[in-house]
């Protein structure tokens, strides 16, 4: 029952702040051209109205639902195969691999693709740092949780520095660009790529619900998930390779956007509960509503200017991690 309230709470939530988020902005637009525009209610607005709705306003929204609930459910997965509260996507490398390469076409390659140059280039980062991860895994002796967390840190701190080493060699012209770009923005919003997002999203919330009774399973422990029939080592590196799959697609489009895998498992086990089914639900939902609420914040704060939504993230981040310290959660 308290779930069932919580997600319908949730729900609602995502459609009253996905409605906020198309009508607010630099124009304020009447919710009932909104709804108009969307032929719900009325004759669609003429002039330009409707164009902004649809056209911008509207895939903004939708890749922010992507990126929102994509993190929130890799966020869960990691943290239940690592066994470790902390793990999210930057953890391993793959927020900071789609960095570097986003930031390589921005400072030194450019455009050379036209208007996927940029996604294509932070997907490829996204999962060449997840391939290093698991080439340095494999050179260990074990693949324990442990050693699958050193490995990322490792990958994460190369291509950290190869980010910065681009930034300061390239066309310091791009700056702008590049912070705003590592620090996240949902400018790249259009519809012909608002499926790229949805593919990542929708693919790691496929693979953990049907998926759910052996991630259920490591719960009690790998000994235990073992003797349930469920290969650890493989069905862990499984679970990475998706989650980087997942990471690279919604940090190409989105930029690095932090605290999000990590603060909504939190947020979703106090309402869903350990076990996977309804906790993939809950991270999805909650990971929606959490990155809206974010994105107007960031477009409203300041205006004109629209501020990274990775600056929000990361200060309700830091707010979220510091309460849980102060309550011994974590």
């Amino acid at each position: 029952m308290r779930f069932g309230v919580a997600i319908g709470i949730g729900v609602g939530t995502v459609i009253v702040l996905a409605l906020l988020s198309v009508a607010w902005g630099s124009t304020v637009i009447p919710l009932s051209d909104v709804l108009a525009s969307f032929g719900v209610a009325g004759a669609p607005p003429s002039g330009p109205v409707g164009k902004i709705v649809v056209d911008l306003r509207l895939p903004r929204t939708l890749l922010a639902v992507c990126v929102g609930a994509g993190l929130g459910v890799v966020g869960a997965l990691l943290q239940t195969v690592t066994r470790n509260d902390l793990a999210d996507p930057f953890l391993f490398g793959l927020s900071s691999g789609a960095a570097a390469g986003a930031v390589s076409v921005i400072t030194v390659f450019g455009d050379r693709l036209g208007i996927w140059t940029l996604p294509v280039a932070a997907f490829t980062g996204g999962m060449l740092a997840a391939l290093l991860v698991l080439a340095l895994v494999s050179r260990l002796r074990g693949q324990g949780p442990e050693r699958l967390i050193l490995a990322g840190l490792a990958v994460s701190f190369l291509f950290t520095a190869l980010t910065n080493y681009l930034v300061f060699s390239g066309d310091q012209r791009a700056a702008h660009s590049v912070l705003f770009w590592t620090m996240g923005g949902l400018g790249l919003a259009r519809w012909d790529n608002i499926g790229f997002a949805a593919l990542g999203a929708g693919g790691i919330a496929g693979f953990a619900l049907w998926n759910h009774r052996r991630l259920d399973a490591f719960l009690a422990g790998e000994t235990t998930a073992e003797s349930l029939g469920v290969p650890v080592a493989r069905f862990r590196m499984a679970v990475f390779l998706a989650a980087a799959f997942a990471t690279a697609t919604l940090v190409a489009l989105a930029g690095v956007i932090g605290f999000v895998g990590l603060m909504i498992p939190h947020l979703a086990r106090r309402v869903a509960g350990p076990l996977h089914l309804r906790l993939t639900l809950a991270c999805a939902v909650f990971g929606a509503a959490l990155l809206l609420a974010s994105d107007l914040i960031a477009r409203t704060l300041l205006p004109p200017q629209e501020l990274p939504i990775g600056i929000v993230t990361s200060s309700i981040g830091a707010f979220f991690v510091t309460v849980m310290l102060m309550r011994n959660r974590i």
